[in-house]
């Protein structure tokens, strides 16, 4: 009923609702207008750049529709509140740009993609990685805490 010896993160994720309680889950999401649920990812993994918070989930679907892209993350470089949104792509298998000019034309057509999302728009940076690091345990969830450094690391 409570994280082990941590009464601080007990009280910020329980909300008392009369005899009950809401747990925060630590996602972020929305209710449209026709009362739909839309996940938008973990609020710890939310970039918050100049122009306002990004979310993750939608922000990747946009460059995962790219059919030469396996998958795809948003990660921030920088402080919170400026933030230098990027997306870090993982090409399907066979698909990783074999020349600097493959690798061109692939980061245009994926900004072009961007382009088009209001919420993508900002971005204007891609990464292209081998193989996403992914937490052992699920082999699909984003390992993001590696891969932030990894593309600070990129663009220095």
């Amino acid at each position: 009923r409570e994280y082990f010896r941590r009464p601080e993160a007990t009280k910020l994720a329980k909300i008392p609702d009369g005899e009950g309680f809401w747990h925060r889950m630590g996602d972020v999401g929305y209710l449209d207008t026709t009362g739909r649920l839309w996940f938008c990812g973990r609020k710890a993994h939310t970039v918050f750049a100049e122009t306002g918070p990004m979310y993750t989930i939608p922000c990747e679907a946009i460059f995962n529709s790219h059919p030469r892209i396996f998958r795809s993350a948003l990660v921030g470089i920088g402080p919170k509140g400026k933030q230098r949104p990027v997306i870090v792509a993982e090409p399907e298998s066979g698909q990783f740009p074999g020349s600097k000019q493959d690798e061109e034309r692939l980061r245009s057509e994926l900004l072009g993609l961007g382009r088009g999302g209001e919420h993508t728009r900002g971005i204007e940076t891609i990464l292209f990685h081998e193989s996403l690091p992914v937490d052992i345990r699920h082999n699909v969830k984003i390992f993001r805490e590696k891969l932030g450094p990894w593309a600070e690391k990129q663009l220095r």
